[in-house]
């Protein structure tokens, strides 16, 4: 076992420059490939940890998989159906940390489950309920209950035919924001992130790993040494187990594209709604940024990485028929605002139907003291925890100077007073009086304790600089550019924040150039 090496310095370019770091060059822990929530949650626990981390993507953080979720931090009451209850234990208490480690971006939701006659009978659907509430004992949000739809607040915008269902709550979130805010405490705990940066070689020593790198769109390519690399490149993991000679992939990989539809408010309450599909699946519903509804998600098996995937006609069908089969008022495709997909890199455990594919992770270690640890599938949720697996794989290589401590530190900004929401909010409209109200709550929901950075010297409105649309303002994107990694407009207005769904295409094409404008010419990957 190689001993350990100092902590790194904040600023990764400072150590990897544009020339070769050759067998005397500077030395990492740890290479992390791909800033999805799995690589950052790594990234994170190995710096907290004492390593010596540097971690790569090849566009934003969380441009792919991460961003593309249902937005939820959940145990999967649909898993239960699949005998996975390993998984949903798991789940449920990872859950139960996120609202006490980001409890500015992660809330709890309460869902109501209409039960339909045709479909599960009622008796399982109570079953299953059960389990959920009491596999983790230690949960502090309420537990599930009947309800009857004729007298419920969510019952009026269904169907007359749907009278009786159940309630349970779960947690929403912004998962690219979870995303981001695990690379920030990275950087903060001495990583270095890079990205626009993609690695493009892997080559294995008796010293490690020499890694070549390659900046987007600039094209400069840095090269460093590492003793361990950590492959979690997602839908691209078997390209990146592929790079080095003689590097090994897997034929039990299947991908399977997930797509969202976001419309117009549906319904004059906060439940959301978990509907049940004719075809075994389940399709939510859920209230999304104040006026809308986030509807989804479909599962459509594909033959491989998709670099763009798109929502198809077909799947946008299918959402709108299956809600419509609920509502009163049926849902229609030119009703859709804004949609998304995302591939899911699965672990193929021999299902035959992609919808019943366990969404667990599976850890696959290649080498022994230079090793390669490649991450595949996994749940937003279970982020925190496949990370303390990953580096408990990793120990029998690189000394870990510390032990496991993700479990109790908060992410940035989410240290409020009590992890109370709601009291932070009355204490920030008391300190911000003169900002007005419906963009200080989403500044304190998105934001947290760090709202105080981006505010500092503000007094006014005019303080806030210039109005892009949409509720974003020059001061916002000043900091999510310093602070957050954010490098074009897409980044700022559909994953820092959905700030797009009020703004125009001129908008955001005025807020692309004044980016651009502000982009610093040296370097195109950022590394604040």
């Amino acid at each position: 076992m190689l001993p350990p090496i100092p902590p790194a310095a904040k600023d990764a370019t400072s150590i990897v420059t544009q020339d070769s770091c050759g067998a005397e060059g500077p030395v990492w822990d740890l290479l992390v490939i791909g800033g999805g929530i799995n690589g950052v949650a790594i990234a994170r626990d190995a710096a907290g940890r004492g390593l010596r981390v540097c971690l790569c993507e090849q566009d934003d953080l969380a441009a792919h998989t991460s961003s593309a979720s249902t937005k939820l931090i959940h145990g999967g009451l649909r898993y239960l159906e699949q005998h996975d209850f390993g998984l949903v234990r798991h789940a449920l208490r990872e859950r139960e940390l996120l609202l006490r480690l980001a409890p500015h971006i992660v809330r709890p939701q309460r869902f109501v489950l209409p039960y339909h006659a045709g479909l599960r009978p009622r008796w399982l659907i109570r079953l299953g309920l059960f389990l959920y509430d009491h596999l983790f004992l230690g949960r502090s949000l309420p537990a599930s209950r009947a309800i009857d739809l004729r007298r419920h607040p969510a019952g009026g915008a269904l169907k007359q035919v749907y009278r009786h269902g159940f309630e349970y709550t779960d947690c929403r979130v912004s998962d690219a924001r979870l995303t981001v805010l695990t690379a920030m405490d990275a950087r903060e705990r001495g990583a270095g992130i890079l990205t626009h940066t993609r690695c493009t070689g892997l080559q294995r020593d008796r010293a490690g790993w020499m890694a070549e790198l390659r900046q987007r769109p600039a094209g400069a390519v840095l090269r460093l040494r590492a003793r361990a690399v950590v492959n979690a490149a997602g839908p691209w993991v078997d390209r990146v187990r592929a790079l080095p000679a003689g590097g090994g992939t897997t034929d039990r990989l299947r991908f399977v594209k997930g797509s969202h539809l976001v419309v117009r408010r549906l319904v004059d309450h906060d439940f959301a709604y978990l509907f049940q599909a004719g075809d075994g699946r389940v399709l939510f519903a859920i209230p999304f940024e104040r006026d809308f509804t986030l509807l989804g998600t479909t599962e459509v098996e594909l033959p491989g990485p998709a670099e763009s995937p798109r929502i198809t006609a077909d799947e946008t069908d299918y959402i709108c028929r299956t809600a419509s089969e609920y509502l009163r008022t049926p849902v229609l495709p030119e009703q859709v605002v804004w949609s998304y997909s995302g591939v899911r890199p699965l672990y193929d455990d021999a299902h035959g139907d992609a919808s019943a594919v366990s969404r667990d992770y599976h850890l696959a270690l290649e080498g022994g003291e230079a090793p390669l640890l490649s991450v595949y599938g996994g749940k937003i949720t279970t982020h925190r925890r496949l990370a303390e697996e990953a580096l408990a794989l990793l120990q029998g290589a690189i000394e870990l100077p510390g032990g496991p401590w993700t479990a109790t530190s908060t992410l940035p900004g989410g240290d409020l007073p009590g992890a109370d929401p709601e009291s932070f909010l009355a204490d920030c409209r008391r300190r911000w009086p003169w900002l007005e109200g419906e963009l200080l709550a989403r500044y304190a929901g998105t934001y947290g304790t760090r709202l105080s950075r981006l505010l500092r010297g503000c007094t006014t409105m005019a303080d806030l600089g210039r109005h892009f649309g949409g509720g974003l303002h020059q001061r916002e994107v000043d900091y999510l550019m310093d602070q957050e990694f954010a490098f074009h407009a897409d980044d700022v207005v559909w994953r820092r924040t959905w700030c797009g769904l009020r703004m125009d295409a001129r908008q955001i094409g005025e807020l692309e150039s004044w980016m651009e404008k502000k982009r610093p010419r040296e370097s195109r990957a950022r590394n604040p």
